[in-house]
């Protein structure tokens, strides 16, 4: 039967809504720390865990999204993460114990972290010519769901008295209500992701399920030494910016000790440069991944050194840092996205993707609750100073590539 013509960009559109709300209900919770803490009274490391078991999840799911879309195509696993996503957002609205919210978070997880792998290959299909111009417009949209999330916190923490009596009618806390609006919006893009996409070239499966590779396959691909070597540069760089994320703005309250709304404002910095991806992704298809991805890493990681050695240094220096760590995170993440694709095979992209996505968010799930462990312990600036340390390896592992290339 022949594939249904969709328009040129709906692919592109749809998957990357689905990975803007992905991003912003991930992201929620960080600003939602001190609110959590104070609603549950729990610690920087209890939360940080919880956060950890959120990316835990997210991680492990990596590779069976990547080997299901293999053979079921694509479309059908965006969908279902989707609308599992969409229920566990619902539940937070409860108000219920602190074990029901981490279980919450766990769902929440599970539906968000099916996505991405399958979406890179998606889009590499359908765009094969722009792959890292589109991978860039795929991250750039996902991006703002970061730039959203801790927006809309500080709007609902702070909303006027009439607004807040509506928030009084929510089963729980007026944290919660955006949780809410993540719920009903997860599954209606769901719905239109299945109308639009479903029996076009996009939902195809790329094998044969009769000849679909077995996991085997998937993991002789470690036996290349760069392809070992690059998974260890992404790793690096994710346990670096994941750590950073989910504590950037506690940091900025206690080691920086600037104002919370201060500190927010830097966060949803961090966020709002994502536009840089547009133009990284852009550069790397006409000079080569390397040079891109070493420059980024490099900014990524004097940034961060900048943060731990100059906390004290006041707002105007700190936000330039907070931009400047930014540019340097984002512009990195699609030209990753490209390589990757450009290195598998096209039998085993997916699950392949899979692999390395679930190397580098395992990585990076561990993070949260490392730095809040050696937070709790010592403070904020030794932990941040082993992120730093995590992306400088990133760094100079992308140069070695580059080099020996």
């Amino acid at each position: 039967m022949p594939s249904r013509r969709i328009g040129e960009y709906d692919a592109l559109l749809l998957v990357s809504l689905v990975w803007f709300l992905g991003k912003f209900v991930r992201y929620l919770f960080p600003p939602l720390f001190e609110s959590i803490q104070g609603a549950y009274g729990v610690s920087n490391a209890t939360v940080g865990t919880a956060f950890t078991g959120f990316m835990v999840v997210y991680a492990l799911l990596q590779f069976p999204s990547g080997a299901v879309a293999d053979r079921v195509g694509p479309v059908r696993v965006i969908v279902a993460g989707a609308l599992v996503a969409g229920a566990g957002s619902l539940a937070v609205v409860f108000d219920a114990p602190f074990a029901a919210l981490v279980a919450a978070m766990v769902v929440i997880g599970a539906g968000t972290g099916v996505h991405k792998t399958v979406s890179v290959r998606l889009i590499a299909r359908v765009y094969p010519a722009r792959t890292g111009r589109m991978l860039g417009a795929h991250d750039t949209l996902g991006a703002m769901g970061g730039v959203a999330a801790p927006a809309v916190v500080a709007a609902v923490l702070s909303a006027p008295p009439a607004i807040a009596t509506v928030l009084a009618l929510l089963p729980g806390a007026d944290w919660r209500a955006p949780f809410l609006l993540t719920g009903a919006l997860a599954v209606a893009l769901a719905v239109a992701t299945a109308v639009r996409l479903s029996g076009s070239a996009a939902a195809a499966s790329p094998t044969d399920e009769d000849e679909s590779p077995g996991a085997a396959a998937y993991l002789r691909l470690f036996r290349k030494p760069r392809f070992a070597a690059f998974v260890l540069v992404t790793v690096a760089f994710s346990f670096a910016y994941n750590g950073t994320v989910a504590f950037l703005p506690l940091y900025l309250s206690e080691a920086a000790a600037l104002p919370a709304t201060t500190a927010s404002l830097l966060y949803s910095a961090l966020f709002a440069v994502t536009f840089v991806q547009l133009v990284s992704g852009d550069l790397s298809d006409r000079l080569g991944r390397f040079p891109v991805m070493v420059a980024a890493l490099g900014l990524a990681t004097a940034a961060l050194a900048g943060l731990v050695a100059l906390a004290g240094a006041g707002a105007l220096s700190l936000g330039a840092l907070v931009v400047a760590l930014g540019l340097g995170s984002h512009g990195f993440r699609p030209v990753r996205g490209a390589y990757l694709v450009e290195a598998l095979p096209d039998r085993l992209a997916g699950g392949g993707l899979g692999v390395v996505r679930t190397l580098l968010m395992g990585g990076g799930a561990l993070a949260p609750a490392a730095v809040g462990v050696i937070a709790d312990a010592v403070g904020f600036r030794p932990a941040f100073a082993l992120l730093a340390g995590s992306m400088g390896l990133a760094a100079v592992g992308a140069a070695g590539l580059w080099l020996t290339e």
